[in-house]
């Protein structure tokens, strides 16, 4: 049963890659320079951002998980992502192929982040998130009129020893490593939810290869405890064996800073996440697969580790 990540390179990817053996050894992992995660992996060259390639690395398999991540830009997201979902809504409708999207809750706006379950209402408060609106909606449209076999899986903000695309690794632990403050936008009184990202490349392989599972919207798994942003910075630098000052950027700090820092230009619009409590259920999946998600301390304490490990090799 021949399985394809299509953006196989990311943090998220490279965890599904792991946990894909023990459903199938038939696993094709595509992009632009894929790289073996597993030794019988299949490599596929191709650039997603062309409809007849998106087709081709499709051709033939029987569940496609869409992992792709572009580049934190909204003009780019908005350029790229609705032709790439349409294209491989098409693709997986002519091959017969079941989908698995990677998706985050930028859909999800305002007030409803104070507690996202899968029943939370689209109800985008940015432009990244209209652009998330938009891409859910075709493939909820596909599964309903199309008869498309889809699944939306959601992630909070993610991290690991993988520090790619982590704002929790860039703003805490990476300046913790410097000797510098913890960064942390808003308030660090309030709840932010961020998910263990080897928990999401387990909970993704799980979804992917239990039938039932099909035609819903799963948060995928993640600690149900409620931390606050000091609490993440806490648990860091006493693993870390660290100072654990911080530094919060208010949101009209990050508006002035984004006149020169594209990244946090982009963030401003995101600040509705950190000003007010973010807390992410994943109970539907925890209950239903009796899954137990990596508690955050544990999580933490990988990460150092891991990192620890790499660097002194």
């Amino acid at each position: 049963m021949k399985q394809t990540i299509l953006g196989a390179g990311g943090a998220i990817g490279i965890e599904l890659a792991k946990a894909l053996p023990t459903y199938t050894s038939d696993i094709r992992l595509v992009g632009r320079n894929p790289k073996k995660v597993n030794t019988t992996d299949n490599l596929f060259k191709a650039d997603l951002s062309n409809r007849d390639e998106v087709f081709k690395a499709i051709e033939g398999s029987e569940i496609v998980y869409l992992m792709v991540g572009f580049d934190y830009n909204t003009k780019l997201w908005q350029q790229m992502w609705p032709p790439l979902i349409k294209n491989v809504i098409d693709a997986c409708l002519e091959h017969n192929a079941k989908l698995v999207f990677f998706d985050n809750v930028y859909a999800i706006g305002g007030d409803n982040v104070k507690h996202i379950t899968e029943n939370s209402p689209i109800s985008p408060t940015s432009k990244k998130g209209e652009v998330r609106a938009e891409v859910d909606k075709l493939i909820l449209d596909s599964i309903e009129n199309r008869k498309l076999n889809a699944i939306i899986a959601r992630s909070a903000d993610f991290f690991s020893g993988v520090k790619d695309k982590s704002l929790l690794m860039n703003m805490v632990y990476d300046n913790l490593a410097k000797g510098k403050k913890a960064q942390w936008f808003c308030n660090t009184k309030v709840i932010h939810s961020t998910s263990y990202t080897p928990d999401l490349g387990k909970g993704t392989a799980i979804l992917g290869n239990s039938k039932e599972a099909f035609n819903q919207i799963w948060n995928l798994p993640t600690d149900p405890q409620k931390i606050t942003g000091e609490e993440w910075i806490n648990l860091f630098a006493t693993e870390m064996k660290t100072s654990n000052k911080s530094q919060v950027l208010p949101s009209w700090g990050i508006k002035a800073l984004g006149l020169f820092v594209p990244i946090l230009n982009e963030m401003y619009e995101m600040r509705y996440q950190y000003d007010r409590d973010y807390y992410f259920d994943s109970s539907k999946f925890n209950k239903h697969f009796n899954f137990t998600p990596t508690t955050n301390a544990d999580a933490v304490k990988q990460t150092v580790a891991e990192l620890k490990k790499n660097a002194s090799v």
